[in-house]
């Protein structure tokens, strides 16, 4: 029976509200105990530092080991696919397993994909390289007939009896598609008692055609249906217009709507440049212009609108960051932490695949090999809100940051995962997934020139209690991650 303890930490667990110097003690796994004068096998010596639940990312298009080192050294210990999500999940799930995961994984069912096989023939392969070449490509954008919707709806249904972790819609992608389709989506997320995971359609404010607003869409299907509608990136998603998105999703929530949010604390975004709202004639309605567009892994910055259409024409699913916020401007930066700060707002991260000089999606080199690419928020997101919040601004306690990265984001799946209860806390029985951090040290690193370099402070993580990072460094053997699945109701 193997045992741990880590000794004389400030442990911190948003499950109960306790925060005090203690030791905690972990058996095959799981949370044994917390006391005084713990002993165990192994000791982690942890006085100075703070203890607590492993970070939970509920929105990572990492599945890579590469990317999962990465949001290691960021604290985190479950990397989920949930706003887009892979299709087949059972091979999504089984290549995972095949491969080895230093951290916990799962996926949701993908709206975008199922859609694309019905509407386009497309066969997804449960990767994110076929997800990003689907959603550059406009010919499975339009609405659905009757039978269509009939069909993709059966793809998602079958989707959840094979263990996804609820819908992830991509609707920012195919933002004209007809309303009616949303409502079915979320009839069958309140039937099937899973969650929904979108990136919302167009606003009102960026582009007046819009069939419906897509953050109030969210809030009136779950409204009338009773789903559980999780809004994504509302920070990217919302741009200048975040003061009255938040406002109308605090009025649903108020009106007792079941809609959560998450933010991510970048002013800028990553995507496929052949995204709908990358278009040319688009991009005014995002107060962007095509030097505002850099290309990954090249680093190259779109010149003008013929460059622009060339790379969509001939690349789509070429991965881009997007500027749409100055982040030397503090205004830009207050809509970022007035994000961060909504009542119950969770830290999602929206990691983005690590592409290695050669253009590859992964590997098992670590340090990475030079000349690698990906967006900072891969590497850095927990760390930086944590030091925005937290350390500079002081609008969290230690205590609100772990509520917002481990607990809130845990309690978002408890109906259709039950067994994450075990997780996003520190009571006995609980999953140990711990992240032990140097509170005066801890912090990003990773820019948009370089966004491989690991974040700092992380002094050790433990995946289902083994060490993953051990004194500030990875353990190359180390990959005790194990799958999250939904659980058919």
């Amino acid at each position: 029976m193997s045992t741990t303890v880590i000794k004389g930490g400030r442990v911190l667990d948003p499950g109960t509200g306790l925060d005090r110097v203690t030791d905690l003690l972990l058996r095959d796994g799981k949370v044994a105990d917390i006391g005084p004068e713990l002993e165990a096998d192994t000791v982690i010596q942890a006085q100075g530092l703070i203890v607590g639940p492993g970070f939970i990312d509920l929105h990572s298009h990492v599945h890579s080991i590469a990317g999962h080192r990465l949001q290691a050294l960021d604290g985190v210990t479950s990397v989920l696919e949930l706003e887009v999500g892979l299709m087949p999940v059972a091979k999504a799930y089984a290549d995972a397993a095949a491969a080895g995961r230093p951290l916990h994984y799962g996926f949701s069912a993908s709206w975008s994909e199922a859609r694309g096989q019905v509407l386009t023939g497309a066969v997804p392969d449960a990767s994110i390289s076929g997800c990003l070449q689907l959603l550059g490509l406009p010919e499975w954008q339009r609405s659905s007939t009757a039978r269509e919707l009939d069909q993709w709806i059966g793809l998602l249904r079958g989707e959840l009896e094979q263990g996804a972790l609820g819908i992830g819609i991509a609707i920012g992608y195919a933002p004209q598609s007809d309303p009616k389709e949303m409502l079915a989506v979320a009839r069958l997320a309140a039937e099937a008692g899973a969650p929904t995971f979108t990136h919302v359609r167009e606003l009102v404010e960026s582009d007046p055609s819009t069939p419906i607003d897509g953050s109030s869409e969210i809030c009136v299907l779950a409204a009338e249906t009773g789903a559980h509608m999780h809004h994504c990136h509302v920070n990217s998603t919302s741009r200048r217009h975040v003061d009255r998105v938040l406002e109308t999703l605090a009025q649903a929530t108020a009106e007792g709507s079941r809609v959560t949010v998450e933010a991510y604390p970048y002013g800028a975004g990553s995507t496929s440049i052949g995204a709908f709202f990358l278009a040319p004639e688009r991009l005014d309605a995002w107060g962007l212009t095509p030097s505002s567009l850099v290309l990954l892994p090249s680093g190259e910055r779109i010149a003008d609108v013929a460059r622009l259409r060339e790379v969509r024409a001939t690349t789509p699913a070429m991965t881009c960051i997007v500027e749409f916020l100055d982040e030397s401007k503090p205004a830009d930066v207050a809509y970022l932490e007035r994000a961060l700060a909504f009542p119950d707002a969770i830290v999602a991260s929206d990691a983005m695949p690590v592409f290695s000089a050669d253009g590859a999606m992964d590997s098992r080199q670590w340090p990475l090999p030079a000349g690698g690419a990906t967006h900072p928020r891969t590497a850095g997101t927990f760390t930086k809100a944590i030091r925005m919040m937290v350390r500079e601004s002081a609008s969290w306690s230690w205590a609100e940051a772990f509520r917002r990265c481990s607990w809130l984001p845990a309690r978002t799946l408890d109906q259709v995962a039950p067994a994450r209860a075990a997780k996003g806390h520190l009571g006995t029985g609980a999953d140990a997934d711990v992240v032990v951090l140097d509170p005066a040290t801890l912090t990003d690193r990773a820019s948009y020139f370089d966004g491989t370099v690991p974040a700092l402070g992380v002094r050790h993580l433990l995946v289902s209690g083994t060490a993953v990072v051990k004194d500030g460094e990875i353990v190359p053997d180390a990959f005790p991650g194990r799958p999250v699945r939904g659980e058919p109701k």
